[in-house]
């Protein structure tokens, strides 16, 4: 009998503790449906996610490209040689329009009419001086108001020229071959397409952005509308309450995430996706439940939609600007790089989503980005869950 009874008390307290996992579960389950159907119930907000998981995806990859293409050059060919005729000739699509022959007087109407963007000027006498090993120039007037084309654009130029000069000198039966033959290999974009940084990148910032603002919102608009004290008289818990949005909204964004990845990178920027696009939506989860903590943080210490809005666009601007998405982090002054990856979750997802995404790594490379993430995401988490019990239930 006393054995019994003591077998009886030692499985009292395990029962109740499975019983309190059940309900505090069973509680998260209900309250995550019911951010669904809020999310549902709010049209804006969803064609808010669609838009910016398909059309900024394309518009930004499409319309914001860094590379030299379909250039407007003119030659003033002085010269009249085979020489100057095969530079004119080089300049080829896609990265040229066809070279337009212009007079020593009509450079300058032609540029600032805008209507060409380089010209180059070959000299009288450029091919003979070249043959008698002479020191030749050739100038290359440069439209520096568009400032992307006209530096890589220059750039390609001179490597017509030089190419060009190379090849007419070897191409000579006295000539000897170079000493060095210099060949560049490009990994994982080999035509050095803006377009496939830009598509995947858009779809890191978006996510930061969109998790950021859905997260905030619902708690922001359950706040404005007088719901929340609904949650106050249930048997519910901070907790449940906090991790049911992050859930909710969550999931939402990667779904739309692995929709854009698949639908839109992939399918109509025709982007090659090399890694496992398990392995990214997998890691996302550990930046999603960061960046919502953070929106949630953001929430309970605005008032009102419109605090929130001004609160949210100084942060996400620096989590974007110096998340390495649009810079290297290399180039950032080593103190700030640290503090960045000390404080900020976003420059660990972005060299998470590129080694995954661009080089198909593993779990095995990409591991102490998780950790990272992880860890700053239970910092923000327990800071937000404070600052939650204190302002909505007063504890």
């Amino acid at each position: 009998m006393d054995e019994a009874r003591a077998g009886e008390q030692t499985q009292a307290p395990r029962l109740e503790s499975d019983r309190g996992l059940k309900a505090y579960l069973a509680n998260l389950l209900q309250l995550t449906i019911k951010e669904l159907r809020s999310i549902r119930a709010d049209p804006v907000m969803l064609i808010l996610v669609v838009y910016s998981f398909s059309v900024a995806i394309y518009t930004v990859a499409n319309g914001a490209s860094t590379e030299a293409v379909n250039l407007s050059v003119g030659v003033v060919d002085e010269d009249r040689s085979n020489l100057s005729r095969s530079i004119a000739a080089s300049l080829t699509p896609p990265l040229f329009q066809p070279a337009v022959e212009l007079a020593p007087g009509e450079i300058d109407a032609a540029m600032n009419a805008g209507r060409l963007v380089f010209v180059i000027e070959i000299p009288p006498k450029f091919e003979s001086d070249i043959l008698a090993g002479r020191q030749a120039s050739a100038q290359v007037n440069v439209d520096a108001t568009a400032i992307t084309q006209a530096g890589s654009g220059a750039l390609y130029i001179q490597n017509v020229i030089a190419s060009e000069v190379a090849r007419f000198l070897t191409g000579r039966e006295d000539a000897t071959a170079a000493p060095v033959n210099l060949v560049t290999r490009v990994r994982f974009n080999p035509n050095l397409k803006s377009a496939w940084f830009t598509s995947v990148m858009q779809v890191v910032n978006n996510i930061t952005m969109l998790t950021v603002i859905l997260t905030g919102a619902a708690l922001i608009r359950e706040r404005e509308q007088g719901t929340v004290e609904h949650l106050l008289v249930m048997p519910v818990t901070p907790s449940e309450i906090m991790l049911s949005k992050i859930l909710a909204n969550g999931l939402v964004i990667l779904c739309a995430a692995a929709l854009s990845l698949s639908l839109v990178v992939r399918g109509l920027l025709h982007v090659p996706i090399e890694g496992s696009l398990a392995l990214f939506l997998g890691g996302s989860c550990f930046y999603v439940f960061t960046v919502a903590a953070l929106g949630i943080l953001m929430g309970s210490i605005a008032a009102s939609m419109g605090q929130f809005g001004l609160l949210a666009i100084p942060i996400l601007l620096i989590m974007q600007l110096l998340s390495g998405s649009s810079t290297p982090l290399e180039s950032m002054p080593a103190p700030l790089r640290h503090l960045m990856q000390t404080v900020s979750p976003t420059p660990h997802f972005v060299a998470f989503a590129q080694a995954v995404l661009y080089r198909g790594a593993g779990f095995s490379v990409v591991w102490p980005s998780l950790v990272a993430m992880a860890g700053i995401g239970a910092i923000y988490f327990l800071v937000a869950l404070r600052r939650f019990r204190r302002t909505i239930f007063g504890a």
